[in-house]
């Protein structure tokens, strides 16, 4: 899944120390199963999230209370709605 999502200008900044808090946490937890990246783009408030999990296992992010918390947060910083798209991969290579 790709998740592309704009948020405030004002709050860029608090969005991006709470990723890179969230992938501290994820690193600690290690959930198994899932692959998950977060890119910023260059306007400095749109950010893509790509998210794979493993056929045939449920996604454990939501078992990791800091990610539901990061979800929960993130309401109030968003611009817009999220705009998610399904991708089916057809090479990969070391992602």
């Amino acid at each position: 899944m790709l998740l592309r999502t704009k948020v405030k200008a004002e709050k860029a900044a608090e969005v991006e120390a709470a990723v890179r808090s969230l992938f501290a946490t994820l690193e600690e937890a290690r959930p198994q199963g899932v692959r998950y990246t977060s890119y910023r783009l260059q306007d400095g408030v749109t950010y893509v999230v790509l998210l794979q999990i493993e056929e045939g296992i449920d996604n454990p992010l939501p078992k990791v209370p800091e990610f539901l918390e990061f979800q929960e947060n993130l309401k109030g910083w968003l611009a817009e709605p999220p705009a998610p798209e399904q991708l089916t991969a057809i090479g990969d290579y070391r992602s």
